[in-house]
């Protein structure tokens, strides 16, 4: 009987939808640390596309309520579609807090995590679209190459903490930079989510 029933492939599609948003999202994050100039509007952007992100991740949400076979384990959509909207929020808060903290100039750690984070989301808006597969062996290759990019983006703000630290100067500044190196940090964190939810789909469905 079950056989019967189609199975729900919207969450694809809803799937690359959030990948696309987060694709923008991380080429915003690469326009402001290339010109930070008109930083408001470009942080208001990315506050609309963190917006889209959300419907998108509702959407998968409420879809995942009304389906009664679904493509993929019910808990791996779920989690695939919170750790994208995760990578989403965290950048929106990077740009939110440089308004916040009136960020006259940034570093180039900050340029240096900021290029790691979209190098990361790249691979994930690759690998995305081989999930309606399910067989790709590609897919192993992309989450390797975004490991590698969360390893290299923990070294960048490890080191640019340090460097805080050991130069001193103002404690509010320090605060502030310490924040945004910490948000950076985890948005690196969230794209290895991404690609460890996945990794898991695919070595289940392989």
């Amino acid at each position: 009987m079950f056989s019967l029933i189609p199975r729900e492939v919207k969450f694809f599609e809803l799937f690359e939808r959030s990948a696309q948003i987060l694709l923008q999202g991380g080429k915003l994050l690469e326009e402001v640390v290339q010109d930070f100039q008109e930083l408001l509007p470009k942080a208001q952007r990315m506050e609309r596309l963190e917006h889209d992100a959300d419907q998108v991740t509702h959407e998968i949400m409420a879809s995942l309520n009304r389906t009664f076979i679904t493509p993929i384990d019910r808990e791996d959509i779920h989690q695939l579609a919170t750790a994208l909207d995760d990578v989403m929020d965290f950048m929106e808060a990077v740009t939110e807090r440089l308004i916040l903290y009136k960020v006259k100039q940034i570093t180039p750690q900050f340029k240096a995590i900021a290029h790691v984070i979209a190098r990361q989301i790249g691979e994930i808006h690759l690998m995305i679209p081989r999930l309606r597969a399910l067989r790709h062996a590609d897919i192993l290759v992309h989450c390797i190459e975004i490991n590698r990019l969360e390893n290299e983006g923990d070294r960048i703000a490890r080191e640019a903490v340090a460097e805080l630290f050991d130069k001193g100067g103002d404690p509010l500044e320090v605060m502030k930079w310490r924040e945004l190196y910490d948000l950076l940090e985890t948005a690196t964190d969230k794209c290895e989510d991404v690609a460890v939810v996945i990794e898991g789909i695919f070595l289940k469905n392989a």
